[in-house]
């Protein structure tokens, strides 16, 4: 089987299911979709990126978000009994619903350009269908849309950072107990994850967490093909097993406020993986679980909430469900990111992942982004959100996120991310590629001085070392200033930490410049189909126009010839279409008008010694038949590639059927009169004879000649006294 084909069908079958839970009120969808957040602000950003996708939702389904209370981390299975708690205020039972819960809670401390909007938005190298850049958030709507249908009630629990590919249809589930999802692996991704050993009756025998490969090996957790069985990250609980959790927080039924807080807190911090799933496995031992590394630190509390747990769940067994073909793509790290940008992607192309996503200008991965192909720019660079101009120089291996840059040059190895705070100030966070921020190095060195609050650990992610700024451009130069001052090991002066930054971002401003870039993106892939001589039918644009946009065409049409700024306007209206579009052509056929009008007016005279020699005069013209070359002799395909047009003159019945008279009248005035069109004008003033470029004007054609005879000037002069000579 070609699993690649396989999972492109699948994804495109995921879609059209997601667009059934859209339209159909009759289609399976999900009555909740809960997302976990660390905390109130983090919350905030995402109920701003759901109030965004309001069109793009499932109406039946009630979306919420669930922040860890208090802003203190409560651990993944603190969040589910958190999540449980926020259902029981809703509803009285869990019977009878689907609720799809996404743990999105964590700092991103190993991608912290994500940790603002949060990991789960983080960009998807795809373009959706319905033309929107994809997040991770959009794959798991749009992935686990045919889920409902394969679910009668019960809880499938996500795990945020992970983006899972497969087909629904293999999921085989009688809604009872619990299920984990489990693809197979190679056992080096394995070990950096959990891995289930099967037991022969289908049930998972052990649960083996971030384990050695020689562990996973003496286990016999790994095939002859050196796969494993992974932990995906995605559980499913029966109502039963919700309800047994319940009861480790509630007494008759209702919420018990001393039960929840013994176990929602940042001392015990319960892990779902660690603390809920290792219960639900045969082999597990309660004297092995008291030993079991946590989510936080060992402790009293730690121990009385696990012999809870054991209670609770271990009547249950925890079925595996093996799904093949499918694949299991992290975005952990900004390691990984960068090889799947660059390298990885392309085995992911039948899903139509591409190296660009709504990026234009230089062929470098970008997501919403506009590269200059003119900017210097290094090997494995990915840019997201970003505008680089063209006298920039990135350096190889480098991560531009959310940043404007001109002429500065970025250091290779290195991550340039860009964060608006609440207060209007702009921080610019860098560092390597390689650092973790949950360790005390930058660039790979170590950091050192008085750059921690008190309390504090003393890590990267806690370092108060990046400069806040007025803009975006200061906040870039002042990075650049701080990668120099540690690469010469000269002292920092003090600033924003990485978590401060992150708790301090104003995500609606984030969100703006996302919209800012993609109309930009917009604009200039319209730009690139000119440069290319392509049609314009290659794109759309969804109007009205933005302030962005229309400063964007008007900077790039003052700047741009003739040629170009008429293509512009009228790539743009096509684009547009409508009323707007209308105005916009409109505006190209003005730009050529003013062009040919202008560059004629230069080098019109007035003839002074024009004078009338008979007081009458006649002249026929046959008619003209185009054989070839019609219209090529018309601007602008004239002024850009001249025109030749081959005619033949055709008498009518012998004669020369076209006739034009001119007669000298007694009064002062100027009489046009057309009789083919039955229209009559008279003039007592010279203005209207100076007035040209409407193609509407019955008399366009005879006063342009008036004007290139210098009979009537193009502008100034006095009309009786012209006529007097």
């Amino acid at each position: 089987m070609n699993t690649s084909l396989y999972l492109a069908q699948s994804y495109q079958d995921a879609w059209d299911d997601y667009k059934r839970s859209l339209n159909s009120m009759t289609f399976p969808a999900w009555d909740y979709v809960i997302l976990t957040a660390s905390n109130e602000h983090q919350a905030d950003a995402f109920r701003a990126q759901l109030e965004e996708r309001k069109a793009f939702l499932p109406s039946r389904t009630a979306f919420a978000i669930v922040p860890d209370e208090g802003g203190v981390r409560v651990g993944s299975g603190g969040a589910t009994l958190a999540v449980l708690k926020y259902l029981k205020e809703r509803e009285s039972s869990f019977d009878g619903k689907r609720i799809l819960v996404i743990h999105s809670g964590g700092d991103s401390k190993r991608v912290p350009q994500y940790s603002a909007l949060g990991k789960l938005f983080s960009p998807v190298p795809r373009v959706l269908p319905d033309g929107r850049s994809s997040t991770l958030f959009d794959e798991f709507i749009i992935a686990m849309s045919s889920m409902p249908g394969r679910i009668r009630e019960g809880m499938l629990l996500l795990s945020g950072d992970v983006l899972l590919l497969f087909n629904p249809l293999l999921i085989d589930y009688n809604g009872h107990g619990a299920a984990a999802i489990s693809f197979k692996e190679e056992v080096e991704t394995g070990k950096d994850h959990g891995v289930f050993l099967r037991g022969e009756d289908g049930y998972v025998k052990a649960f083996l967490h971030k384990q050695s490969v020689e562990t996973l090996k003496r286990a016999r957790a790994v095939n002859e093909a050196g796969f494993v069985d992974i932990d995906t990250g995605a559980v499913i609980f029966g109502v039963d097993v919700l309800n047994s959790l319940w009861s480790l927080i509630s007494t008759e039924g209702r919420l018990d406020c001393e039960k929840y807080h013994g176990f929602v807190n940042d001392t015990v911090r319960l892990s779902l993986y660690g603390d809920f799933q290792y219960p639900l496995a045969a082999d597990s031992t309660l004297e092995q679980f008291y030993q079991e590394k946590p989510e936080g630190e060992y402790s009293e509390a730690l121990t009385i909430c696990r012999e809870a747990l054991w209670k609770a769940l271990r009547p249950y067994r925890l079925k595996l469900l093996r799904l093949a073909p499918a694949k299991f793509i992290h975005f952990g790290t900004t390691r990984e990111i960068l090889s799947l940008m660059n390298h990885a992607i392309e085995t992911y192309a039948d899903l139509g992942w591409k190296k660009q996503t709504n990026a234009t200008g230089a062929l470098v991965p970008g997501y919403n982004s506009v590269i200059s192909p003119l900017a210097d720019i290094g090997k494995d660079v990915y840019v997201e959100v970003s505008y680089i101009h063209r006298q920039a120089r990135v350096g190889e291996g480098s991560v531009l996120s959310f940043v404007d840059i001109h002429d500065e040059v970025i250091p290779p190895h290195v991550v340039l991310h860009g964060l608006k705070q609440n207060d209007g100030q702009f921080v610019c966070r860098i560092y390597g590629t390689e650092d973790n921020p949950k360790e005390n190095r930058l660039f790979g060195k170590e950091l050192k001085g008085n750059l921690w609050n008190e309390g504090d650990p003393h890590t990267l992610w806690f370092a108060n070392i990046f400069p806040e700024k007025k803009t975006i451009r200061e906040a870039v130069r002042a990075a650049l200033e701080l990668y120099q001052n540690v690469m010469e090991d000269k002292p920092l002066s003090p600033g924003k930490s990485l978590a401060a930054g992150f708790n301090d971002a104003d995500p609606w401003a984030i969100l703006a410049w996302n919209h800012r870039m993609v109309e930009l993106v917009h604009m200039n892939q319209i730009a690139a189909l000119i440069d290319r001589h392509e049609p314009v039918t290659r794109t759309r644009l969804e109007g009205p126009l933005t302030p962005i946009q229309t400063q964007w065409i008007q900077r790039r049409t003052e700047q741009a010839d003739v040629s170009t700024a008429m293509r512009l306007h009228y790539y743009i209206g096509a684009a547009l279409g409508g009323l707007e579009g209308e105005q916009e052509m409109a505006a190209a056929f003005r730009t050529i008008s003013s062009a040919v009008l202008g560059s004629t007016f230069n080098e019109l005279k007035e003839n002074l010694s024009a004078k009338i020699v008979k007081d009458a005069h006649s002249v026929t013209l046959p008619l003209r038949v185009n054989w070839g070359g019609g219209w090529s002799d018309t601007p602008p395909y004239c002024n850009e590639n001249g025109g030749t047009v081959l005619n033949a003159a055709v008498l009518l019945n012998g004669e020369r059927p076209v006739k034009v008279s001119l007669r000298k009248l007694p009064e002062k005035m100027v009489v046009f009169e057309s009789r083919d069109m039955d229209v009559h004008g008279e003039f007592h003033s010279i203005e209207p004879l100076q007035t040209v470029g409407d193609p509407f004007d019955s008399f366009v054609l005879q006063i342009a000649a008036l004007l290139v005879c210098g009979v009537i000037p193009s502008s100034g002069g006095n009309l009786e006294d012209i006529l007097t000579r």
